[in-house]
């Protein structure tokens, strides 16, 4: 039996919505997966594909290139660029106003861990709002 890596931006993408609204554990009780363009086409800067919110605020964007996606977190960065790396994904934290933190999902594989930041994003949140 031949395993494929899935490697095609928009897929990664699909997978990483469905892993956001299916799981409901460690912090992404509160995540919802808003604003899909259900017609989005890869491009090579990107385009964006989907929010990413937590109690009704876009923490992240999700974008689509021909062989990746790339979550872009606006909320909690720091949390989202540790974790990220602790996990194995390229990340890369960005100067612009807002701050945000790139993280570069290169394969169907990587979407647990992608998801992960996100959770902990939002455990990163909860925590602050506590």
């Amino acid at each position: 039996m031949v395993e494929s890596r899935i490697t095609d931006g928009r897929r990664i993408a699909e997978l990483l919505a469905s892993e956001l609204d299916g799981r409901e554990d460690g912090g992404l009780a509160s995540i919802a997966v808003t604003n899909a363009d259900r017609d989005v086409e890869p491009t090579v800067d990107g385009s964006r594909a989907y929010d990413v919110q937590y109690d009704g605020d876009v923490v992240a964007q999700v974008f689509v290139h021909e062989e990746r996606a790339r979550l872009e977190v606006t909320a909690a960065e720091d949390v989202a660029a540790e974790t990220a790396a602790d996990g194995e994904l390229r990340v890369r934290p960005t100067a612009t106003e807002p701050p945000r933190t790139l993280v570069f999902v290169e394969s169907g594989a990587a979407v647990k861990r992608a998801s992960d930041v996100v959770a902990a994003v939002a455990r990163s949140l909860e925590a602050r709002t506590d």
